[in-house]
C-alpha cells in the first residue's frame, strides 16, 4: 500500500475515534450540566429557589405557591444536609430516610397544586422515574457504567 494512503487512513482513524468524544464534550459544555460527580441527584444539589423558579415556570405557579414549593425545597434541602452528616446510619437506612424525605416533600408540594398543575406534576415525576431507572440499569452493580 503506497505510504500516502497509510498516513490518510490513519488519520481518518484517529479522527473517527476522536470526533465522538469531541462532541459529546462540546454538546456537555453547551448544556451547562454538572459533572458526574456533581450530579448526583440533581435535585439534592440543585439551589431550592432555583428550583422553585423552574417549578414555577413549568407549572405555571402563583407567587403564593413558589414561596411555599421553595420553603419545602429548603427544608428538604437541610434535612438531607443533615442526614448526610449522620455516620451513625447504615448507607441501607440513610437512603430509605432520603426517600421518606424526598416523598414528604413530593406530598407537601402536590397539596399546593390546582388539578391541572397535579397532572403537568404528575408527568414530571413519571419522566423522572423513568430517568433514575435508566440510569439504574446504565450503572450495573460491579461494573462501570455504560455508554
Amino acid at each position: 500500500m503506497p505510504k500516502p494512503c497509510l498516513i490518510v487512513i490513519t488519520l481518518v482513524a484517529l479522527l473517527h475515534m476522536a470526533l465522538p468524544r469531541a462532541v459529546a464534550q462540546e454538546a456537555g459544555s453547551s448544556d451547562q450540566q454538572p459533572a458526574p460527580s456533581e450530579r448526583g441527584h440533581a435535585r439534592a444539589h440543585m439551589d431550592p429557589a432555583k428550583h422553585a423558579a423552574m417549578l414555577a415556570k413549568r407549572l405555571k405557579l402563583n407567587s403564593d405557591q413558589q414561596s411555599k414549593v421553595e420553603a419545602i425545597l429548603t427544608s428538604e434541602q437541610s434535612q438531607r444536609e443533615n442526614l448526610q452528616s449522620d455516620s451513625s446510619l447504615s448507607k441501607g437506612d440513610r437512603r430509605s430516610k432520603m426517600m421518606d424525605i424526598h416523598k414528604s416533600s413530593d406530598e407537601q408540594i402536590r397539596a399546593l397544586l390546582d388539578p391541572d398543575q397535579e397532572k403537568q406534576w404528575d408527568e414530571m415525576q413519571s419522566r423522572h422515574e423513568e430517568r433514575m431507572q435508566e440510569h439504574h440499569h446504565e450503572q450495573a452493580p460491579g461494573g462501570p457504567p455504560t455508554v
